[in-house]
């Protein structure tokens, strides 16, 4: 197969799922279903916080403990980066291989920021203000919740960028543009449970 053929099928990239191959197209609805089971382990994950938030122990209570001004500052770094990803899918979408791979890089380096912020928020936490893991049940609600979206933010990272390796090695063809496509639903996804991690732990904890 020659890399002409394999960049294009009849003239045109099949980057979109209904133009993909048949393997391709299977991932992406299987990727629709693994999305499935995330957002019920997030679910699960948002009635224990919601259900243990005023368990504080005599340990600091979220009013006390939370400053908005760090939290804001990488909701909006995760928001930007979900942009970033919106144009990388657009650059897909026009055959620019170059745009692709420079929005992509991005969208990694927004992630890298917002893991930083949240590694230095905990580190705060723990160190000035002596909150823990087990410091109460308010406390480990948190860090399980917070931590383990933190968790996905790594993974997409490490995902986009190994896809970045494949898109300089391989190019834009029909293998590597579904694996685009799902890795930016994926980084939607971590975006809005970010939101909702922001409105229901930090701004309810802070005027509730």
């Amino acid at each position: 197969m020659t890399s002409a053929h394999a960049e294009s099928v009849n003239g045109s990239l099949p980057h979109e799922p209904e133009k993909a191959t048949l393997e391709g197209r299977n991932k992406v609805l299987g990727f629709w279903l693994f999305l499935g089971g995330e957002s019920v382990l997030f679910g699960t994950l948002f009635a224990t916080f919601l259900a243990l938030r005023n368990q504080t122990n005599d340990g600091p209570t979220a009013h006390e403990l939370f400053s908005l001004g760090t939290t804001a500052a990488a909701t909006l770094i995760l928001l930007v980066s979900s942009l970033t990803s919106v144009f990388a899918v657009q650059a897909m979408h026009r055959h620019k291989a170059a745009s692709l791979r420079l929005w992509l890089i991005i969208t990694v380096i927004l992630g890298l920021g917002f893991l930083g912020l949240e590694v230095y928020e905990f580190h705060e936490y723990v160190t000035a203000e002596k909150f823990g893991m087990t410091t109460s049940a308010f406390s480990s609600a948190f860090y399980t919740l917070v931590g383990f979206h933190g968790a996905h933010v790594a993974f997409g990272v490490c995902w986009i960028g190994i896809l970045i390796g494949q898109l300089y090695k391989k190019g834009l063809t029909v293998v590597t543009a579904p694996k685009v496509y799902v890795s930016a639903m994926y980084w939607h996804f971590i975006d809005v449970v970010w939101v909702f991690i922001f409105s229901v732990v930090y701004l309810l904890g802070k005027v509730g």
